[in-house]
Order: structure tokens, then C-alpha cells, then sequence
């Protein structure tokens, strides 16, 4: 998919999501790259800590020794060791550019999603991110593992946002349809279905809700 601007979007696999603009190659949330042919990332992005965000052999693919990596604090452990030169270790609401790429962290959690009684998958107080990131004037929202959160609402401006849709550790199709009446994108994209959990079907019961937004199912 290709967003104005000349921004080329491809969701990989699950929550793993490849953006391209000219030279300049950005990862999020890599997880089980398999083509040899993926370019080398000049920012990877990582929103928490989980296998399934945070590869660390997926990493290797990818990584350069110029690469820079933004991440939540959760994930430094697991990389900390790669070959790379910058590590930048973000907690919702800082911010950091590279080049005239603007990253901003944002909340990231769960209120309704309980592994336990009591204990949700992913709690507000662990500082799990979701993005927004600003490339040629263009907001790109990826949410990262979340509910519906009090926090959506000041995130504006939206041209793109990545939703997850397969419920159990994120948002159902229904609460994503709700998210997007929130945020308002131009375009969203579903994801976090075909491997964990979920399955293309969620993602099409998120199109037939979010009537209101222009929903493009990538996987």
C-alpha cells in the first residue's frame, strides 16, 4: 500500500509492519522475517517486550550497524547486546527525531484483557508504547498491544493508524471499529491476527463496523 507522499506501507506478518520512503527503511514490532529480500532498517521501532514485537534473531535480519532501534524500557535486556551504536529507550509521552523523522511513545494497555483475575496482559504501569510517528507531514499511528484507552483522544491528525483487531490480549474488532471512531484516520489497517491469535475474519468484521473509515486489509 502506498499512502500520499510516496510512503509505501507493508504489513509482514501479525503486528510486523515495513514503511518505506525513498532510502529510508523503517521497522516496527519485527517478528518472524523469513524473505531474504527485506532491506536493511535504518530506525526499528519496538512498542513492549513481548516475543511477538521483540525478536531479537528477527532483529539480526535487519540490523545494520547505522540502524538506530527506539524502544520501550522493557526491551533494552533483550537487545542490549546487538551490534548497535544507538539504542533510544522511550516511556509514553517523550519524543525523539531522527533525521526528519519525529517518534513519539504513547500509551499502550490493556482495561478489559485479564490473564488472571485482577491482572491484565498488559498493565498500564509497565509503560508499553504505541507510536506515532511524523514523516513529510504525514501522522502514522501504530497502537501496539491495547484497548480502547482514555488516552486515544488527544492523539490527532491521523493519516494512518494500525489497529490491532483479534481481542484475547488486544483490542476486538468491535473496540478497534470504536478506537477509529476516536482517532478519526484517514486510513486504518488492522492487524495482530494469522498467528498468535485472530484471523482474517476479525479484520473483515472490523471493516464491515468502522463505516465510517477507509479500512485496508493488508494480510
Amino acid at each position: 500500500m502506498e499512502i500520499s507522499g510516496g510512503i509505501k506501507i507493508h504489513l509482514l506478518v501479525h503486528d510486523s509492519v515495513r514503511l518505506k520512503k525513498k532510502d529510508l527503511v523503517i521497522y516496527w514490532d519485527h517478528f518472524r522475517l523469513t524473505d531474504q529480500s527485506y532491506e536493511p532498517a535504518d530506525i526499528v521501532i519496538i512498542s513492549h517486550e513481548h516475543f511477538d514485537h521483540c525478536s531479537p534473531d528477527d532483529l539480526k535480519k535487519v540490523i545494520t550497524p547505522k540502524t538506530v532501534i527506539v524502544a520501550s524500557n522493557q526491551c533494552k535486556s533483550l537487545i542490549q547486546d546487538l551490534l548497535i551504536k544507538q539504542i533510544r529507550c522511550l516511556k509514553p509521552g517523550e519524543s525523539t527525531a531522527i533525521e526528519d523523522v519525529n517518534i513519539e511513545a504513547v500509551p499502550a494497555y490493556n482495561i478489559n484483557k485479564f490473564k488472571a483475575p485482577g491482572q491484565v496482559f498488559h498493565p498500564k504501569e509497565d509503560l508499553k508504547n504505541g507510536y506515532v510517528i511524523t514523516i513529510d507531514k504525514k501522522r502514522i499511528y501504530h497502537a501496539g498491544d491495547t484497548d480502547v484507552i482514555p488516552e486515544m483522544n488527544a492523539i490527532k491528525n491521523i493519516d494512518l493508524a494500525f489497529l490491532p483487531v483479534s481481542g484475547t490480549y488486544v483490542m476486538t474488532a468491535e473496540e478497534a471499529a470504536e478506537a477509529a471512531t476516536i482517532l478519526k484516520p484517514k486510513v486504518a489497517v488492522p492487524y495482530h491476527y494469522g498467528i498468535v491469535v485472530g484471523t482474517r475474519k476479525d479484520a473483515e468484521r472490523f471493516k464491515q463496523l468502522a463505516k465510517e473509515t477507509d479500512v485496508q486489509i493488508l494480510l
